[in-house]
């Protein structure tokens, strides 16, 4: 159970409630202090009737009692995906194994179809009969039930869609076997040429900034290559000998180690197939001096989340500017520079405005992040919010449909509401923003923005016509959402505005977007 009473941070010492009587920070503590008391006498009271629905619980989760699905599968060739998802199962006490098997049928957490299951090189088992059994169910069943729609927080979280990996959910119980999460670390064996680090997760991300933090060159792949039998795709990070330190080897070794990626060196600049190293094809990547818009105008959820990415997830430096020290800092140490969610008075003035685009002209990259998006497509940035075509006659005096019960108002507002579900969004992976991804990526959507397709940009990350996966969005809205773009990159000047209009980074949960967000700060523009 939940405890909380209104005031948080604003309610300071005391605050005047709409009834006009003060809640002071004293009456919060000593009301939360009753309850607390109240909680464990009425405890006291039930003891044995708590005691036996308890161990009732565990006896039915054991026995996966009520549950329709008894084995969830994940599957992935992403190792580190695996591993994420291993880790976590593990904080929770989930218990999971691994199959060999590789005929089931299930329900395709891709396409919402039962089929014929195809696993990939890892796979994550997960049996609904055991102690944490409606956790698991809670955890990885495919399409929630809500049991009222009016809900202030996210209504979808299903693990598949959050890390990225492929899924099925199975009404057969399969056999299983002990997980022994795979390793991908090995020694680097010196090589006179380069190396390369295949790119496509939050570790190769690591990496990468361990890499140019220690002043390495690093170049990437816009185009797939084959390598003595060995396809490597868009992204995949090359590091040369030459203009390298001669104890090259050894710094991979480290950073290999700690980051949990594997390197491999490459003997000659010819491949099998694709651009060869000398190609105009292989980038050389310019090391981010990033900058982070904070203060009272930016959202606190979003500042900090993508301040603790820096700072704790990747360990890359980052500097922190006050929204309201905008118009007086200098801009021109910096080539990153990211405007996090927020509600801001000054970004839309004119002299922010030409300053802003004086830093992407000159070959900056400016990284705007949610409502941070929708006020720059206020003004001439090259983007659009797609007009509401929504043919509600509501106003329409004569129209019947205008009358509403007073009593149903928060439902007929949910109308039009979203708190948190799940889109699927297409993808171009031919662009750096969305390098290390197939052709699809799950977003948590919270916002009914959407953009119009950018005409002179590109429209990386869209949603088509259908592309709803689970979550609970209102009725008029569910219609609006389609074909439109959510994330996409506008080429100004030397420099490029990337937007990302939903979270990629949403309470430092969503695994999945946390590569796309970094492809916006080390990929983008170079």
């Amino acid at each position: 159970m939940t405890f909380e009473q209104g005031g948080g941070p604003r309610g300071g010492l005391g605050v005047v409630t709409a009834s006009g009587d003060t809640l002071t920070l004293v009456d919060r503590v000593n009301h939360h202090y009753t309850t607390g008391l109240s909680t464990i006498e009425a405890a006291s009271q039930n003891a044995a009737r708590l005691i036996t629905e308890y161990k009732k619980f565990f006896d039915d989760s054991r026995a996966g009692k009520g549950n329709l699905y008894k084995t969830f599968l994940l599957t992935s060739d992403n190792l580190n995906k695996i591993n994420s998802v291993a880790e976590l199962l593990k904080k929770n006490n989930i218990e999971f194994g691994t199959v060999t098997s590789r005929a089931f049928r299930g329900f395709n957490y891709n396409n919402g179809k039962q089929e014929n299951g195809q696993l990939k090189k890892y796979n994550i088992a997960i049996s609904t009969s055991q102690p944490r059994s409606v956790l698991a169910r809670v955890l990885l069943e495919p399409r929630g039930n809500l049991s009222d729609s009016i809900t202030y927080d996210i209504t979808a979280w299903s693990l598949p869609y959050v890390f990225g990996v492929d899924a099925y959910a199975v009404n057969e119980a399969i056999p299983m076997q002990a997980f022994s999460a795979p390793v991908a670390n090995k020694a680097v064996p010196a090589s006179t040429y380069g190396y390369l680090i295949r790119y496509n997760s939050v570790k190769s991300v690591k990496a990468l900034g361990s890499l140019l933090n220690q002043g390495i060159k690093v170049r990437y792949t816009e185009k797939p290559f084959t390598y003595n039998g060995q396809l490597y795709d868009r992204g995949t990070l090359v590091i040369f000998q030459k203009s390298n330190p001669a104890n090259l080897s050894n710094i991979l070794n480290d950073v290999a180690t700690a980051n949990s990626v594997e390197v491999e060196p490459v003997a000659t600049g010819f491949m099998d197939k694709g651009p060869d190293f000398g190609s105009p094809d292989i980038k050389a990547i310019k090391t981010p001096k990033v900058a982070l818009i904070t203060g009272e105008q930016t959202s606190s959820l979003s500042a900090g989340e993508v301040w603790n990415f820096f700072e704790q997830q990747i360990n890359y430096p980052v500097t922190l500017i006050n929204a309201n020290d905008l118009s007086r800092v200098s801009l021109k140490n910096y080539n990153v520079l990211i405007i996090p969610d927020g509600n801001y008075r000054n970004i839309t003035d004119k002299n922010i405005t030409e300053k802003l685009k004086e830093f992407v002209n000159s070959g900056g990259n400016l990284v705007a992040m949610e409502s941070a998006v929708q006020q720059l497509a206020s003004g001439d940035w090259g983007l659009k919010l797609k007009a509401d075509k929504d043919d509600d006659k509501s106003n329409n005096k004569e129209d019947y449909s205008a009358i509403k019960p007073y009593q149903n108002r928060e439902r007929e507002e949910m109308k039009n509401g979203i708190p948190g579900a799940i889109y699927k969004v297409n993808l171009d992976t031919t662009h750096p923003l969305a390098f290390g991804y197939t052709d699809s990526y799950y977003t948590l959507k919270q916002d009914p923005n959407l953009y119009e397709f950018l005409k002179d940009g590109w429209n990386v990350g869209y949603i088509k016509k259908d592309n709803y996966v689970a979550g609970f969005v209102g009725s008029k809205l569910k219609t609006q959402l389609k074909d439109g773009v959510l994330f996409g990159v506008e080429d100004m000047g030397n420099g490029t505005v990337t937007f990302l209009a939903d979270d990629p980074l949403f309470r430092q949960f969503w695994e999945g977007g946390k590569l796309l967000f970094s492809n916006a700060i080390f990929l983008v523009n170079q």
